[in-house]
């Protein structure tokens, strides 16, 4: 819908419209969730109450309150509230919106402008959006259920400030059914009151539009019951709602099944999860994240497998694909377990948040190395020197002291290298000399070094 068809669908009648729509909050007081964003002392609110509110993107879950917030503040702000959807908006519209903006700015009114799905607009759209951001002509507030960081180019996220919607908690859709209960005039039982919360997964969007629909099927005079509602609902949400087993508590207790090496109970997880419906994608991505965090060095054909498996999936579709991901899942499952890479990176990355940035060795630098002082490994023997990598020596891969599978040879290699560096040094008075045993490589790896080709290949150290 474009701007204008917004425009003019605002003079219909407003109970032609759903009813999440009719109960959208028109007042702060009456906006349930996200507290940490809206809490009196919320940054919303603070901002709003000094006058001032910056573009913003709005991202989350859908039926978590994006959209409704974002009214809200137009209402607060009295500014003109001007909306789009990215799907189907054109450059033409925008040229209109920000046509509005200026003739509002004459007349001393703030526009916002408010961009459904902004994850939908690609990057020449969204650098159309920059100048009018720049120039303070409208205040944007974007809504997603993306990840801006991956949907979002660079110069537009540094326009604007980010706020991270969560799902809606229990007591938040249950203070939403207590307003559906006052603007409908109608009761509902507590049986009935649960299974749309549960139903609703964190989502006041679908929890209502079941609540309606529930409604129109009953007789006139006959109280909702759950047999009316559980007639409209596909065996997707029974499933994940039945048992009050939502979609991550699922895909929780399969990971962990894997992780936990028992192959039955991540095999039944995935038929729970297939046969609710849920995207055969998904839980592949899973598996490959997997089998680098759980897996990792003890056995590297398992994340060759994930990733061929993601794609066979993809490629073959349901319902065979339900045999590639057993496949995947057992193979996974019956594999020795190691997290050696994935604490390396997390202590590096806490390392990095913690410290003053090292810099990089003189002698590592292409452009300002001085004559003779990296020493090129593979003019040594076993293809190794020992030399200064970083100022700071600091150690992150710490394998187990009696690891599994592929990663008893690795930590073998890791010994060798640490205990061969301790020896040259002791040998040649700390100099950090090797034996030579093959001149004339080191020059020509400057050389290429200093064109671009840095690319190093794996070493097979020999004990």
């Amino acid at each position: 819908m474009s701007l204008f068809d917004e425009k003019r669908s605002e003079e219909h009648s407003k109970e032609d419209k759903p009813l999440a729509t009719r109960l959208s909050p028109e007042d702060f007081d009456e906006f349930y969730g996200q507290e940490k964003i809206i809490a009196e002392k919320g940054p919303i609110r603070k901002l709003i109450s000094r006058g001032w509110l910056p573009s913003c993107i709005f991202y989350g879950p859908p039926g978590s309150g994006k959209s409704a917030l974002a009214n809200i503040i137009a209402k607060k702000t009295g500014s003109e509230f001007l909306k789009l959807n990215a799907v189907t908006a054109k450059s033409e519209d925008l040229r209109k919106a920000f046509d509005i903006a200026r003739q509002n700015r004459m007349l001393g009114k703030k526009t916002i402008l408010f961009i459904d799905e902004i994850h939908r607009f690609n990057k020449m759209q969204q650098d159309g959006l920059l100048p009018a951001l720049e120039d303070g002509l409208v205040t944007l507030i974007g809504t997603t259920t993306h990840n801006p960081y991956f949907y979002l180019i660079p110069p537009l996220r540094s326009r604007v400030l980010l706020f991270q919607f969560e799902k809606l908690e229990e007591k938040d859709l249950n203070r939403i059914l207590d307003s559906a209960e006052k603007k409908l005039e109608i009761r509902l039982n507590k049986e009935v009151r649960e299974f749309l919360v549960r139903f609703a997964n964190g989502d006041a969007r679908r929890m209502l539009n079941l609540l309606e629909a529930g409604l129109k099927i009953k007789d006139i005079g006959e109280e909702l019951n759950i047999s009316h509602l559980k007639t409209l609902i596909d065996k997707q949400s029974l499933i994940y709602d039945r048992d009050e087993d939502y979609h991550y508590d699922i895909i929780s207790a399969y990971i962990k099944s894997i992780r936990g090496s028992d192959p039955d109970a991540a095999i039944y997880w995935l038929a729970r999860m297939l046969e609710a419906g849920e995207d055969p994608l998904y839980i592949a991505r899973r598996l490959i994240i997997l089998a680098s965090e759980d897996i990792g060095l003890a056995d590297n054909f398992s994340i060759i497998l994930a990733n061929a498996a993601y794609h066979a999936v993809d490629t073959i579709g349901m319902p065979e694909a339900r045999i590639i991901l057993a496949h995947a899942t057992l193979y996974l499952a019956l594999q020795p377990k190691s997290n050696s890479s994935y604490r390396a990176i997390s202590e590096a990355i806490e390392y990095v948040k913690k410290t003053i940035s090292q810099e990089v060795p003189p002698h590592l630098r292409p452009s300002v190395r001085a004559e003779g002082e990296y020493k090129y490994p593979h003019d040594f023997e076993y293809h190794f020197v020992p030399q200064k990598y970083m100022d700071e020596d600091v150690r992150f891969y710490k394998p187990d002291e009696k690891p599994l599978g592929d990663e008893r040879e690795f930590k073998k290699r890791y010994d060798f290298y640490r205990n061969l560096a301790k020896k040259l040094e002791e040998r040649d008075g700390k100099k950090v000399q090797g034996k030579k045993v093959q001149d004339g490589r080191r020059r020509e790896k400057e050389n290429t070094d200093k064109e671009g080709n840095t690319e190093d290949k794996g070493l097979n150290a020999q004990k």
